[in-house]
């Protein structure tokens, strides 16, 4: 399954790269992700909330979320979010059912 994890850089860690401008986030992430089973499959710099990074994993169900705990539990990001990615074809599967499905909710005040 594709997961999409992002996170903004914290201050502390943005003045630790600044004393290393050459760091490579990526080795660490893919070190992670490894370990977890899963691959990299791209990893991006963000700077929509302020600096930050993207990264985009192939891993098994439940191990995106747990990623992002590790990650989020570190002091070096904020703001991390863990989004499931879903084929096309998921879509479409995914709007066949919530039309199957609708007949059986009732909003609420109906």
């Amino acid at each position: 399954m594709l997961y999409c994890i992002s996170a903004n850089y914290t201050p502390k860690a943005m003045q630790a790269m600044a004393k290393n401008p050459n760091t490579n986030r990526r080795d660490a992430v893919e070190k992670l992700v490894t370990a977890a089973g899963g691959k990299l499959v791209a990893m991006y710099g963000t700077m929509v909330d302020g600096p930050g990074a993207m990264v985009i994993v192939d891993v098994d169900p439940g191990v995106g979320a747990a990623i992002a705990a590790v990650v989020a539990s570190s002091d070096g990001v904020h703001n991390v979010k863990a989004q499931r990615l879903f084929s096309m074809d998921e879509v479409i599967g995914i709007r066949k059912k919530r039309i199957e499905l609708q007949r059986s909710y009732s909003p609420p005040g109906e």
